[in-house]
């Protein structure tokens, strides 16, 4: 189970030492500690990485507090089994300075349900920075909150997101104003220490960086379509028509919602 993790560090100065503020937080140097809350959605079969991975970096940053934000207190289920202990519903979550929405089958679901819908509309509209992961983005787009900006996700659904007025972008790592997104699955431990980084500074991105010893070097070339060979890549679509076709459906009702209530909103003013 995952639930809460909180952690403070103190800085240390040589006796004798005086630092002023501007010498403290140069480009690396670790700006001085702020608390900022960060929720992460959970929604019934996302991908567990796309949570677990960012929720790693993000909880390691000094005075961050990291939230589980789910429909109920009931443990969620992600696709592969991992069940997870949400730490707050959408009711009771405070409020995010930092939202953070995973991705996964669960947020095709979540994107046709109101109260989802509602909530990240909700922290969005307040939060100093919005961190989409994988097909995350989807959701986000289907709140109406990435239209006209640029975003990315996971390259069997990203281009899905031209249907909210969203420009689909092939990079590992998108930033367009307060909104992150990252490729997907495994990018959202990259994008999540670009956040760090560009939020804490590069030092403690830095330091966490080494800390969980991420050097990725995988086994075989690829992991991207256009490094795979082909024939992994089309075994890798064939293997996934049904999720994708579903998906398609999905995406055409929720944009479809997103349009109807644009228009409704025009329409009284």
């Amino acid at each position: 189970m995952i639930g809460r993790r909180t952690a403070m560090i103190l800085p240390t100065l040589a006796p004798g030492a005086l630092v002023t503020a501007a010498a403290a937080t140069g480009p690396d140097q670790p700006a001085a500690a702020k608390r900022r809350q960060v929720n992460i959605v959970v929604v019934p079969n996302m991908v567990q990485l796309d949570v677990t991975g960012p929720f790693e970096v993000l909880a390691r940053v000094p005075g961050w507090s990291v939230s589980l934000v789910a429909a109920t207190m009931e443990p969620v289920r992600t696709d592969r089994g991992l069940r997870l202990t949400p730490d707050a519903t959408r009711e009771s979550a405070a409020r995010s300075d930092l939202l953070v929405v995973p991705g996964g089958t669960g947020v095709d679901t979540a994107m046709l349900d109101p109260a989802w819908l509602a909530f990240v509309q909700r922290e969005a509209a307040t939060a100093e920075y919005v961190f989409g992961v994988c097909t995350g983005s989807l959701l986000l787009a289907a709140a109406g909150l990435l239209e006209g900006r640029r975003a990315g996700g996971h390259w069997q659904a990203r281009d899905l997101l031209a249907q909210f007025g969203v420009t689909p972008s092939d990079d590992r790592m998108t930033v367009d104003g307060k909104y992150y997104t990252s490729g997907g699955v495994t990018s959202g431990i990259d994008m999540a220490l670009r956040v760090v980084a560009d939020l804490q500074g590069e030092m403690t991105a830095r330091k966490i960086q080494l800390a969980i010893e991420y050097d990725p070097h995988p086994p075989f070339p690829g992991g991207t379509p256009f490094t795979s060979p082909p024939d992994v890549v089309q075994a890798v679509l064939t293997d996934s028509r049904r999720r994708r076709a579903d998906r398609e459906g999905m995406v055409a009702q929720a944009a479809a919602a997103l349009r109807q209530s644009r228009e409704a909103a025009s329409a009284t003013q």
